[in-house]
């Protein structure tokens, strides 16, 4: 999709310094900035509405176990969303955070998601590992292979925004999207990401 604009290869480079060692408490899943179009939610494959973030766009130095030596499946998620350019007229919008695992069970993958938001600005919270939907349904001590993100309305599960009929509330958008894995028993410490505070590409 030519109108996906990812974080330049030294930017990712740099964030991923914080990556897990065997006494890490926090490690960054991954940080990608991009634009979004209608155009982009209608091509995306196999589903409408998702940015796949996959490959070295994900901290290639993850965890393979999220259970040990550090457990970060009992942790928490430290989810901060940038929104950089929205269209106007402040229409409520989430992303869904979808977690690929490289061996599920039950319905084979789980989803976390960012606050709503109705305008420009950042968006943070902490979230629970266990109690996000589905997160049972991935096999923790294998890993995640990939993240899928979803564009919605604030409706509910199946609001993807392509199929709104006012879709032009939600496209274009520009965003930054960054994930923390925080190990259980810790807090999320902003110190240790520095390259948040950068200025997007």
């Amino acid at each position: 999709m030519s109108s996906i604009v990812s974080k330049s290869a030294l930017a990712v480079a740099t964030l991923f310094l914080v990556a897990p060692s065997a006494n890490a408490e926090q490690f960054v899943l991954f940080d990608q900035t991009f634009t979004f179009t209608k155009e982009d939610a209608d091509n995306s494959k196999p589903s409408k509405s998702h940015f796949y973030v996959k490959g070295d766009m994900l901290n290639p130095k993850r965890p393979k176990d999220w259970t040990a030596p550090v457990d970060y499946r009992n942790g928490t998620v430290h989810i901060r969303l940038e929104v950089i350019e929205k269209p106007a007229g402040d229409e409520p919008t989430t992303w869904s955070l979808c977690y690929i695992p490289n061996k599920g069970q039950k319905n084979g993958y789980g989803c976390t998601g960012t606050k709503v938001y109705k305008e420009k600005g950042v968006y943070e919270q902490d979230v629970s590992m266990k109690t996000f939907w589905q997160n049972d349904s991935i096999v923790w001590s294998e890993g995640i292979k990939q993240m899928d993100l979803v564009i919605k309305d604030n409706s509910g599960g199946g609001g993807h925004a392509h199929k709104r009929m006012d879709h032009e509330k939600f496209f274009p958008t520009k965003v930054r999207i960054t994930m923390i894995q925080v190990a259980a028993g810790s807090k999320y410490d902003p110190t240790l990401v520095p390259s948040l505070t950068a200025k997007p590409d």
